[in-house]
Parts: structure tokens; sequence; C-alpha cells
């Protein structure tokens, strides 16, 4: 069974395609925030995963609609492409360095959407976007994906490296969940 989705979300603030790919390959992210892509980039990269992303502001207020609707369609075609969950290993987790900045992140893909973050920034904004993005990026992906996430920074001075280490980690922690273990449901209820 194909493990691919394309999702589309258009709103008064932004237009958002989503190509996912559940197996390895290229990856092309695209929106007007240089700093989302290069986290998006990440993650999907480091999921194992391929696809492409496009996001079109179009209202410019600020950094928000775009990372909002970004993680919202990506989650949507994460969801779509896991189809009904038989299967998977349902769980995932790692723990990231990125040079001074340390990282854990779990996720389970047991369809209840739940988040959590524990983790500080020193700035407001790494590149062109506002740091409190970060856990608003991954509250909406746990949301359309129907995910439990966790994601807990344990150390970092570089707001650049702790930024980066919850995508890698998250990331990671997403392809492990992602992988067909065979048999049933992963419940001891039989179902997700």
């Amino acid at each position: 069974m194909p493990r691919n989705a394309v999702i589309e979300r258009r709103t008064k603030e932004t237009e958002v395609r989503v190509e996912l790919n559940l197996e390895p390959g290229e990856v092309s992210v695209d929106t007007p925030i240089k700093f989302l892509n290069h986290m998006v980039e990440t993650l999907v990269f480091y999921m194992g995963a391929s696809g492409r992303v496009k996001a079109v502001d179009l209202r410019g207020f600020d950094d928000h609609h775009v990372v909002e609707d970004v993680a919202i369609v990506l989650g949507s075609a994460l969801d779509k492409a896991l189809g009904d969950r038989v299967g998977l290993t349902r769980f995932g987790w790692a723990i990231v360095p990125m040079d001074d900045a340390l990282t854990l992140a779990s996720v389970d893909l047991g369809g209840r959407a739940y988040f959590m973050f524990k983790g500080s920034f020193t700035r407001e904004v790494v590149g062109d976007m506002a740091t409190e993005m970060v856990p608003h990026f991954i509250r909406s992906l746990a949301s359309s994906l129907r995910a439990t996430i966790h994601v807990n920074v344990m150390w970092g001075e570089n707001n650049h490296h702790i930024a980066e280490s919850i995508f890698k980690a998250l990331g990671l922690a997403l392809g492990q969940a992602i992988q067909v273990k065979g048999g049933g449901v992963q419940s001891l209820k039989g179902v997700l």
C-alpha cells in the first residue's frame, strides 16, 4: 500500500500544499520564512521521508499563520499517509545532541492529540522566525496528526542549535514510529 499523501489548505491568510511520501528521497521546502524552511526540511529528512512543502503568505502580518498552517497541513498529510495505522510501530523516541543543545522527543501515533513542551529560548527570533513558534509548530502538528508528542529540551545555549536539535529529535522519533512492524494494531485494546 503506498504511503503518501497530498494535502492543500487555503485560507484568507495562506496557501499551503504538502506532497509527502514516507520513503526517503528528495525534500523541498519553500515558504517565505527561511528558518522554517530549514527546520521543516530537517524534520522530513530525519523522519526518513520525502516530498515538497510550498506555502504562500497572502497577508504578510508576521510568521504566525505560515508556521501554523504548514504544521497543520504537514500533520494532515502524515495522518493520511499512515492510513488506518495498522501494523505501525506506533511509538518513537530520540535524544539528539546539537553541539551545546540536547533534546529528547517522543511520539505516540495512537490517534490521540496531545502535546507537551519543556524548554526555553533566550532570543525572541532565530533568523526570520519567532522562537515562540517552535512549540506552536509542534502543537499544531500533533493536533492535525492525531499524535501525542513530548519534547524536552534538556539544555542548550545557542538558540539555533536548540531549535535544530528539536526538529532532528522529532524527525527521528517520527521516523521510528511510522515504521511498519507488521501484525495488527499496537494496542491491547485492539483499536487505536
